[in-house]
C-alpha cells in the first residue's frame, strides 16, 4: 500500500489502541523522511483525524522536532512498544479488589486480563462496555457488567475506580463520558481514583489546549463521547514508571511544544 493511501486508513480508524495507531502512523512517516514540508502537512492532517489521541500528538511533536526525523521515529516506535504501563499496573492493584472501570480501556483491559481474582464492574458507556465484560467473562473472571444509569452506584461501592486517558494535561485528562461522574462520586464515597495514562500521553499545557480545542470544540459537552476530567479528582496515577502521585506525573511529559501542529490541517 502506498504511504499517502496507509495514512488515509489510519486516520479513518477507530477503536484502535494508541500504541497500534502511533505504530502504523509512525510506519508510514518513515517515508517522508526527506521531504519537510510534506512531514508537516501530514502530521496536521493526521491529528486533525484523529484528535483525542495524545500519543499521536507526541509522536508528531517530537518528530516534526527532531533534526532526524527517520530516526526520531524508530525511536518512538521502540518508546511505545516497551511501554510497562500495563504489566506494572497489573502488578499494583490491591488482591481480590472490586475495580470499577467505564467502557472498554485499552491499557486497563489488558491488565484485567492479565489478574483472575479481581471483581470487575464494568460500566457500559458509549455501547463498549458490554464487550469488554463479554471478553473478561470468557476468561472465568469474576465481571458484573453495569449498565449507565448504575455508574455512581459501582463507583461508590468499588473498592478502587480505574480511569484510563488518551491525552492528559496540567490540570486535566481527556476520557470517556461518564468519567467525570464517576470520580466526583468515588471521591465524595472516600474510594481511590487511578487515572491511567501510558506513554505518549502527558502534553503540555499548549499542546494539551490545543488537543481539547480539535476534540471538543465543535461539540456539546453533553453530546460527547468524551470529556474533560479534572485532576483534583485523581489520587494516584499509573504509567510507565509505575504508580505515582498526579504532580510527579504531569511534570513528566517528554513531549515538546510545536506550533507548526497548531495550524489547520490542509
Amino acid at each position: 500500500m502506498h504511504p499517502i493511501e496507509h495514512l488515509r486508513y489510519v486516520a479513518r480508524s477507530s477503536g484502535v489502541g494508541q500504541e497500534s495507531l502511533v505504530r502504523e502512523t509512525a510506519g508510514a512517516l518513515l517515508s517522508f523522511g526527506h521531504d519537510p514540508a510534506g512531514l508537516v502537512t501530514t502530521c496536521r492532517r493526521m491529528i486533525a483525524r484523529q484528535p483525542s489521541s495524545g500519543p499521536l500528538l507526541w509522536l508528531a511533536s517530537r518528530v516534526l522536532t527532531a533534526a532526524d526525523p527517520r530516526s526520531e521515529v524508530r525511536a518512538c516506535m521502540e518508546a511505545m512498544a516497551e511501554d510497562k504501563t500495563a504489566r506494572l499496573l497489573s502488578r499494583q492493584l490491591p488482591v481480590e479488589a472490586a475495580v470499577c472501570v467505564l467502557g472498554w480501556p485499552d491499557l486497563v483491559g489488558g491488565t484485567l486480563r492479565r489478574r483472575g481474582d479481581l471483581r470487575v464492574l464494568v460500566v457500559d458507556v458509549v455501547g463498549e462496555g458490554y464487550h469488554l465484560a463479554r471478553r473478561l467473562s470468557e476468561q472465568d473472571g469474576w465481571v458484573d457488567e453495569v449498565p449507565e444509569s448504575g455508574l455512581g452506584a459501582a463507583a461508590a461501592s468499588a473498592d478502587l475506580v480505574l480511569l484510563e486517558s488518551a491525552a492528559v494535561g496540567p490540570d486535566g485528562f481527556l476520557a470517556v463520558s461518564g468519567s467525570r461522574a464517576a470520580a466526583a462520586v468515588a471521591q465524595a464515597a472516600e474510594v481511590p481514583v487511578w487515572l491511567v495514562a501510558g506513554k505518549g500521553t502527558v502534553l503540555p499545557g499548549p499542546m494539551w489546549d490545543s488537543l481539547v480545542e480539535r476534540a471538543l470544540g465543535m461539540v456539546e459537552a453533553w453530546e460527547a463521547d468524551e470529556e474533560v476530567v479534572p485532576l483534583t479528582l485523581v489520587d494516584r496515577v499509573a504509567g510507565p514508571d509505575g504508580l505515582v502521585s498526579v504532580a510527579e506525573a504531569v511534570s513528566s511529559t517528554d513531549c515538546p511544544v510545536t506550533p507548526e501542529l497548531f495550524c489547520a490541517a490542509i
